[in-house]
């Protein structure tokens, strides 16, 4: 028989870096979820992405026992590594902060393409391209149309 779920939690942890301190224990220990069994295992399985940002979806049930699933790294994230830049612009009609070119966001669209909602690669650096807008990072030349 199928555990029943008792519900989801929603982080952004750095790979192989989890820890019980804050936000992880305090969001797991109010669940009743076993914080250090968690930890161990998000650390083995993310200790090649070690250092990146990820998003994880841990589904716990009501026996306390919990599942978990580990996303790619933010678009956004991995803009900021490409252009090599600390933040977005805080005004990103007006000033820009860097820029990329369209094989830059070829590659992000073909990495974080399993967790977008679309299903061509176009669209999926449209996507990508979108976001790059909005932190004030340029994409220069024109969208490859193949």
């Amino acid at each position: 028989m199928a555990k029943e779920i008792a519900g989801q939690i929603k982080l952004q942890i750095k790979g192989g870096a989890a820890n019980p301190s804050p936000p992880v224990g305090p969001a797991l220990g109010s669940k009743g979820i076993n914080i250090m069994e968690f930890c161990k295992q998000f650390n083995a399985r993310t200790q090649d992405k070690a250092g990146k940002v990820l998003p994880v979806i841990i589904t716990y049930y009501s026996d306390k026992s919990f599942d978990f699933i580990v996303k790619t790294p933010p678009v956004a994230i991995q803009l900021m590594e490409v252009s090599k830049q600390k933040k977005g612009s805080a005004e990103p009609n007006r000033k820009k902060v860097a820029e990329i070119t369209w094989e830059q966001v070829k590659a992000i669209a073909t990495d974080k393409m399993v967790d977008l909602n679309c299903f061509t690669l176009d669209s999926a650096m449209r996507m990508v391209a979108g976001t790059a807008r909005s932190m004030g990072i340029a994409v220069k030349g024109e969208f490859p149309v193949e």
